[in-house]
């Protein structure tokens, strides 16, 4: 018996793709992923922040929260890591250097254990927090009336509890950039006959009681794959997905759900109008008896290749033609016999 665990992680989002943050033009904009390179004692400064120089420190550091995600021109979705990377950040940038930080945020959300906690130890820090969004970085030659920010960055963003706008002179500028979906997750999707959302993670059988099935059996997923998520989140979804995977090997059989698709080959025209329609890769054609036949052990049930064929070759078990006509007929009757009665109360009689 095989199963697979989809565990593709993310991919961060191009900071290049908002022009107006200068990553990539600005040589002292970093996002978050090389933050964090720098800040580990195995990265390339061993640990120390610096800026592109690779010498100097830092005297005030702007880092700004949801680059790539909460926007209607990016990602609308949450990334969920962006605030409590961001304060990390400044945790590190304090501990290390004791520039003055500043966190450009939309809202603050920290729900996790000890999250609120770490927070509030940051305010602590001297960490200054802005409410609103960054419209621009860019560099200080653009100002040439304000006079002693040579060779800094300006950081524009409205203060949305202050009512001003401000303008922020500052020496380094991180950019917590969101998460997406690898580029061939589609790809990947389609493969293994499973779902995907509008952004391209990987949809669940259910979010609650499923969270770590597919629609496909014994086709799993976790971490990134199935949205943005932190470490933690990761860690139990894959705990969540590698114990059902060993409760299906251990069972050595696994029973099917009886409702499945079935084609008639006496009435199969060989149109194959249902080979690419099914989510579940259960279809195949056979191109010498020239008749469409469907996996059993793939086939979910859904329907669509039943709807879709022109023939009525294709019926679902427990759902053919006939028995469907039947529960319609018996609507009918019921409402016929009883014309005061509304649609719904005669749908939910019937049920």
């Amino acid at each position: 018996m095989g199963n697979i665990l989809i565990a593709t992680g993310f991919a961060p989002f191009d900071a290049r793709r908002i022009e107006s943050f200068g990553y990539g033009r600005l040589p002292n904009v970093f996002t978050s992923m090389e933050f964090e390179r720098m800040s580990n004692a195995a990265g390339p400064t061993g640990g120390k922040i610096v800026l592109r120089d690779g010498v100097t420190e830092p005297r005030a550091v702007a880092i700004i929260h949801c680059v790539g995600s909460r926007d209607k021109s990016t990602n609308e979705y949450c990334s969920a890591i962006c605030r409590m990377q961001s304060l990390k950040f400044a945790h590190l940038v304090k501990e290390q250097t004791g520039a003055d930080v500043y966190e450009c945020y939309i809202d603050m959300r920290t729900p996790g254990k000890g999250y609120d906690e770490f927070y509030n130890r940051i305010m602590d820090e001297g960490t200054q927090f802005i409410r609103g969004r960054v419209a621009e970085v860019s560099d200080a030659l653009r100002y040439p009336e304000e006079e002693g920010h040579a060779g800094r960055l300006i950081v524009q963003v409205e203060d949305t509890l202050a009512a001003v706008k401000r303008r922020l002179p500052v020496d380094m500028v991180v950019l917590s950039v969101g998460l997406e979906p690898q580029p061939d997750a589609k790809d990947v999707a389609r493969m293994f006959g499973i779902g995907c959302s509008t952004y391209g993670f990987v949809i669940e059988r259910h979010a609650k009681l499923a969270p770590v099935a597919t629609m496909t059996d014994g086709v799993f997923a976790a971490g990134a794959a199935l949205g943005p998520r932190d470490i933690p989140t990761s860690v139990s979804n894959g705990g969540a997905a590698a114990a059902q995977i060993l409760s299906r090997i251990s069972q050595g059989q696994i029973a099917l759900e009886p409702y499945r698709a079935t084609v008639d080959e006496a009435r199969c025209s060989g149109c194959r109008i249902c080979n690419d329609l099914c989510p579940f890769s259960a279809i195949t054609f056979d191109t010498e008896a020239m008749v469409t036949h469907i996996d059993p052990k793939l086939c979910q049930g859904c329907g669509v290749c039943v709807a879709a064929c022109p023939a009525r070759a294709i019926s679902g078990s427990g759902f053919s033609h006939e028995q469907i006509m039947a529960q319609i007929d018996g609507l009918l009757m019921d409402t016929a016999r009883d014309p005061d009665r509304s649609a719904p109360e005669a749908v939910g009689a019937t049920a």
